[in-house]
C-alpha cells in the first residue's frame, strides 16, 4: 500500500509519497510515487500514485512517452493549454491502460486499483490540483478543500482536517503533511520511509525544492519526537473525567 498526500495553497503546492510497496508480508520493496514532468518557465506537473504498481507504471510511462512521441490527435502534458486539458490527459491515460489491462487482471482474480493526485502549473493560471480516479475522471481541489490523500490516508487525516487551510506558508504546509506521516507509519506498517517531498512556489514555473526524507532525517526524528511530547502534553492538561 502507500500513503501520498498534496496540498494546494495560495502561494504554491505541497506533495508527498511514501516508497513503501507490499506484495506480502515477505515481499516488501521501494518504488519512487512522486513522479514530475518539468518545462522551465512554461510548465511544470506533479504525480503522485497509489494502487496497482503495474498500473500506475503504466499510466506514468504513457504519459512520458506522449510527449516524447506525440500522438496526432489529442493532447499531451506538453500541449495542454490549461491544467484542466492536462487532468483530462492524465485521466485519459488512466482508461487507456484500464480498457488494455482490466480484463487480464479480472481473470487473474485481481481488481483495476490505482489513483492519483495530480497538479501543476501552466503558464500564467494559478496552479491546481486534482484527484484522479481510476475511472479516469477527476476532482480538484478549492480553497474549502485544499488537500487530496490517497492510499492508507484514515491514520494521516485528522492533522489535516484541523490544521489545514489554503493560506499557510509552504514550510508549515510541509510540516503538517510530515506530522500526518509520521501518524501513518506508527499505524500503518504497509507505509514506509524514504518520504519524498516536493514544495512548488507559485510562478516559479521550475522545480527548485525536492527532498527525500529517511529514517536518519534529523528534521524528521525531530519532528515526530516532538509532536509525541506535544500530544501527551495537551492530553495532560485536559481534566480527566469525574468517574
Amino acid at each position: 500500500m502507500t500513503y501520498c498526500v498534496g496540498m494546494l495553497l495560495e502561494k504554491g503546492l505541497v506533495m508527498a509519497a511514501d516508497t513503501r510497496t507490499n506484495a506480502g508480508v515477505d515481499n516488501v520493496g521501494k518504488f519512487k510515487k512522486l513522479h514530475t514532468w518539468e518545462f522551465p518557465g512554461e510548465r511544470v506537473f506533479v504525480l503522485l500514485t497509489a494502487g496497482n504498481l503495474a498500473v500506475t507504471q503504466a499510466v506514468t510511462s504513457m504519459l512520458s512517452e506522449q510527449i516524447a512521441h506525440p500522438p496526432e490527435m489529442g493532447e499531451t502534458l506538453k500541449s495542454a493549454k490549461t491544467m484542466f486539458q492536462a487532468a483530462h490527459v492524465v485521466g485519459s491515460a488512466v482508461r487507456a491502460v484500464k480498457a488494455s489491462d482490466e480484463g487480464f487482471l479480472t481473470a487473474n482474480g485481481e481488481a483495476f486499483a490505482a489513483s492519483f493526485i495530480f497538479g501543476g502549473q501552466i503558464g500564467s493560471e494559478p496552479p491546481r490540483l486534482f484527484n484522479i480516479y481510476a475511472a479516469g475522471n477527476f476532482i480538484e481541489a478549492t480553497a474549502d478543500t485544499p488537500f487530496f490523500q490517497i492510499g492508507e490516508h484514515k491514520y494521516g487525516k485528522p492533522i489535516l482536517d484541523r490544521v489545514a487551510r489554503s493560506s499557510m506558508e509552504l514550510g508549515e504546509a510541509a510540516k503538517m503533511i510530515l506530522v500526518s506521516f509520521d501518524s501513518t507509519l506508527r499505524s500503518n506498517l504497509s507505509v514506509g520511509l524514504p518520504i519524498d517531498l516536493l514544495t512548488y512556489e507559485t510562478d516559479k514555473l521550475k522545480i527548485e525544492h525536492t527532498k527525500r526524507i529517511g529514517p536518519d532525517d534529523p528534521y524528521f526524528k525531530m519532528l515526530s519526537t516532538e509532536w509525541s511530547k506535544a500530544l501527551r502534553t495537551a492530553f495532560s492538561n485536559i481534566e480527566a473525567l469525574d468517574i
